[in-house]
């Protein structure tokens, strides 16, 4: 049972922007994904269309380097978008992922990634985790990330992002863990970050926030285990 041939064209032009100094990919050459198991490719089981789906992407730890290609954006059932810990994956993260309305996971931590975060990011209703921590991402956090309805991990932490938090992203009401420490963000915490029902670690530390205070109403924050802010730490009901 074959798969889609746009997925196909997409796969190629990812693979043309990257490059595989151990030739892992080496069998992205012909056939069909998969059928002929290419490396990192997970489809679905056979479809009602008729069709097998690309599922997963998981380029996990394959030493590649080069870029994220756009078309990445065209993996339209893709629930899982896995680039981890590759160290040397460059450029910046393509808005067209925002098209991949099925993902749950995005996890490009560990890469040298650059540039801005899209506001397209911010369109994916459901994506659970959102892993970019450990590249080389700057810019202002987009408040378009409140649309991330679902998202309970959102790890953030060593890049070089900068500005102030937002106080928008205080409306995730799936929030668990919020790690934006060693960036260089500034300016005021934001108090309605109290109002996240689910959080349980936000890690804040290593920013350039300066005298600021924590605001007392995150002593309120009902599910708090882990506050951490320059070199205050709160333990909130252990």
């Amino acid at each position: 049972m074959p798969v889609l041939n746009f997925p196909i064209d997409a796969l190629q032009a990812i693979r043309r922007k990257l490059k595989d100094p151990r030739k892992n990919l080496r069998n992205w050459i012909k056939g069909d994904p998969c059928v002929s198991n290419w490396t990192g490719v997970i489809c679905t089981m056979p479809q009602p269309d008729g069709f097998l789906h690309i599922q997963e992407l998981r380029m996990l730890n394959l030493n590649l380097t080069g870029k994220l290609a756009p078309e990445l954006g065209q993996l339209s059932n893709l629930t899982v978008l896995n680039f981890m810990w590759n160290h040397n994956i460059t450029g910046s993260i393509p808005k067209e992922i925002g098209n991949i309305k099925s993902l749950k996971f995005l996890l490009l931590s560990g890469n040298q990634l650059s540039g801005p975060l899209a506001d397209e990011l911010g369109f994916l209703p459901n994506l659970l985790m959102f892993q970019v921590d450990l590249n080389q991402i700057t810019g202002s956090l987009p408040k378009s990330f409140v649309n991330l309805i679902s998202c309970r991990h959102f790890h953030m932490n060593n890049n070089s992002i900068s500005g102030q938090i937002p106080s928008e992203l205080s409306s995730m009401p799936a929030l668990i863990h919020f790690l934006l420490d060693n960036n260089n963000l500034m300016g005021n915490l934001p108090p309605e970050f109290s109002q996240m029902p689910k959080l349980r670690i936000l890690q804040l530390d290593n920013n350039n926030f300066g005298g600021t205070e924590i605001p007392a109403s995150y002593g309120n924050i009902s599910n708090l285990v882990k506050l951490i802010n320059g070199l205050m730490v709160q333990m909130v009901k252990l």
